[in-house]
C-alpha cells in the first residue's frame, strides 16, 4: 500500500482550501471542521476517504469510512 495513495497531494490540499501556505490551510481546515494531521514539517495531511466523505457532504465517522465487504447475492436470480 502507497501511502501517497492513502493521503491528499499538497495540491489538493491546496485546491480544496484556496491557500498555498500552511498556516492558511491549517486556519481554513479548522475554521470548516476538517480533521487533519500535521507533518514533521508543519504541513497538514489529510487522509483521502475523509476528504472524500466531506465534499459529498457525509460526516465522516467510524462506521462510514470503513470499507465494507462485498459480496454476490444471487437469491434473488431466477
Amino acid at each position: 500500500m502507497d501511502i501517497q495513495s492513502e493521503i491528499l497531494a499538497e495540491d489538493e490540499i491546496c485546491a480544496i482550501t484556496g491557500f498555498k501556505l500552511a498556516r492558511s490551510q491549517i486556519n481554513w481546515l479548522e475554521q470548516h471542521g476538517w480533521h487533519y494531521e500535521l507533518t514533521g514539517a508543519r504541513r497538514p495531511i489529510v487522509g483521502r476517504v475523509y476528504a472524500r466523505l466531506k465534499l459529498a457532504g457525509v460526516t465522516p465517522s467510524e462506521t462510514n469510512a470503513v470499507v465494507e465487504t462485498w459480496t454476490l447475492d444471487l437469491s434473488k436470480v431466477s
